[in-house]
């Protein structure tokens, strides 16, 4: 009876999610060549109706720890991640965010079309040197704007409880811009499979650390964000 009544909540909720992206991405549409600077707007409002929608149809609400360590200013969050949940909470919590992301979601039907009108940042993830150089020029722009940046160090989603390297290129991207790096921790893969349908009742939490300095030595850097995920991260 709880798988099937999971289910049929499961069900709600993507159709709430995909329905309101929809909706959402055609009322923002004319934006995106009227006043591109407000298309991230309709991303956040989105993004908070599907975080609310969690937890009233599928019983997830959200837990945050460190808010008080999110510095004025533009920093780089690098968020552990698990879920497509990872998505919704930093539009949720972050004036404007900006993500690195992934360049085929720029092919997603009218929400994919107002992904860099927004701001975010696709990259070509097989492009070598050549992505980190163009990923560099264009989050050195965004910082120039005061805007955070969002930017997920382990390359991709991973599941609940694994395990993965961090990828060096947050390093060089933090050198480069010279801005604090905000290492954030969560358990959205256990509500929130990856790739999965299931949604699981209980709460995400979410833990934001205190900043690190962007000029820490690059094997220091990668061991205090790994720490973060998965030695001292939330469970």
């Amino acid at each position: 009876m709880t798988k099937m009544w999971n289910g049929l909540r499961s069900t709600i909720f993507n159709i709430v999610m995909f329905g309101s992206a929809m909706l959402i991405s055609l009322a923002g549409l004319p934006f995106r060549y009227l006043a591109p600077s407000k298309v991230i707007f309709f991303g956040q409002f989105w993004a908070r109706l599907n975080v609310a929608a969690l937890r009233l149809i599928c019983g997830i609400p959200l837990q945050v720890e460190g808010l008080e360590h999110l510095p004025q200013g533009p920093i780089i969050l690098a968020a552990q991640h698990q879920s497509a949940y990872d998505i919704l909470v930093w539009l949720s919590l972050l004036d404007r965010p900006v993500y690195v992301l992934k360049r085929e979601l720029l092919r997603l039907p009218l929400f994919g079309w107002l992904l860099v009108p927004a701001g975010m940042i696709p990259i070509d993830r097989s492009g070598g040197g050549g992505t980190l150089r163009k990923m560099v020029e264009a989050c050195r722009n965004i910082i120039g704007h005061g805007r955070p940046i969002v930017i997920f160090p382990e390359g991709t989603r991973v599941a609940y409880g694994v395990e993965v390297k961090v990828q060096p290129g947050i390093v060089a991207l933090a050198r480069a811009l010279n801005v604090p790096v905000v290492p954030a921790a969560t358990n959205s893969g256990a509500r929130w499979g990856r790739k999965a349908f299931w949604k699981t009742p209980g709460p995400v939490r979410v833990k934001i650390y205190p900043p690190i300095s962007p000029n820490l030595p690059r094997e220091e850097m990668l061991r205090h964000l790994s720490a973060c995920y998965y030695e001292t991260g939330t469970g």
